[in-house]
């Protein structure tokens, strides 16, 4: 069965939308946050709309910011306090909470790494707390907050989810932000989009490797997810490619028919399609942008600093 191959609640949501398909139990929230901030928010409302769009109930809020990949400091604060507000909708609403911060993902593979990237830049104040008490640091680090960097189950042979829960049992968080690298279905999303709901996450779906989910039933306790898409399906750009080649070719008259035939396939049809027509060796590939080196260690600064200021600002 056909399948887009994203992360993205939202990209999910616009396939019904291209395919006129009315999803009922599933609302679409929009605001401006500014000129080049938009904010999208899929709130998945009942268990229809669960199984049609193929993810828990739940929050999915979508942040797009068209100019993130610049290195402008002040707008990426900028995007940075956005995440924040976004966060402290979803975080406890008691004073004091404690939160353990997960970096999925493999530090040796840079599109990967931006899990354990931000967890370098956390304020992580659980042992000082723990040993002296909340008085003795900084006013803007005064929540309890502990990180872990798992790895992936070829370092480890162990399940993502694994470890969390018993470091869970052992510490005791009342919330867990997971943070990790996603798959986008449009190319103009890459590094331009954060996306954080309260649903938890499937470490590795998007790229085929279905690993147990981190959420509240799996762990005990509440599970935000922060990710960002860092690669596409290369079967995903063939077709985009195609369609815009068909689109061309039917405006040419001696070539309207083979447009014609094309654009008749519906987006099923023209998945499958591609998937044969690729070899072996590119049916599984997947493509990142040739800047991902400094993508992603740009972002993660910008993602970390969101959930100190969620997390410590007052």
């Amino acid at each position: 069965m056909y399948q887009v191959r994203t992360d993205l609640a939202l990209e999910a949501r616009e396939k019904f939308e291209e395919d006129n398909v009315e999803i009922k139990g599933v609302r679409l929230e929009e605001e401006e946050a500014s000129p080049d901030i938009h904010i999208s928010s899929v709130i998945i409302e009942t268990e229809n709309g669960a199984k049609t769009m193929g993810k828990p109930k739940g929050n999915y809020v979508t942040l797009e910011a068209r100019n993130m990949n610049d290195e402008d400091e002040g707008y990426h604060r900028e995007i940075s306090r956005q995440l924040s507000k976004i966060l402290k909708r979803l975080l406890p609403e008691k004073k004091d909470y404690t939160t353990l911060v997960v970096g999925l993902g493999n530090r040796a593979v840079t599109p990967d790494s931006l899990g354990p990237r931000v967890v370098d830049n956390l304020c992580v104040t659980r042992h000082i707390i723990k040993e002296f008490g909340k008085y003795v640091i900084d006013d803007k680090c005064h929540q309890s907050v502990s990180s872990i960097v798992p790895g992936v189950m070829a370092q480890t042979g162990m399940e993502s989810m694994e470890i969390v829960r018993g470091i869970t049992k052992e510490t005791k968080p009342d919330v867990i932000i997971a943070v990790d690298a996603l798959a986008a279905r449009s190319a103009r999303r890459l590094n331009r989009t954060i996306q954080i709901t309260d649903t938890g996450i499937n470490p590795g779906s998007g790229v085929g490797n279905h690993r147990h989910a981190l959420n509240n039933e799996s762990v005990g306790v509440p599970v935000i997810a922060i990710g960002i898409p860092t690669v596409i399906d290369a079967a995903t750009i063939v077709i985009d490619t195609m369609t815009n080649l068909i689109h061309a070719m039917s405006q040419a008259k001696q070539l309207q028919s083979i447009g014609s035939s094309y654009e008749q396939l519906d987006m099923v049809e023209k998945y499958q399609l591609v998937r044969e027509l690729l070899t072996p060796q590119l049916n599984t590939l997947f493509v990142t942008p040739k800047d991902v080196d400094e993508a992603v260690k740009r972002l993660s600064f910008t993602v970390s600093e969101g959930i100190n200021m969620a997390l410590q600002e007052k």
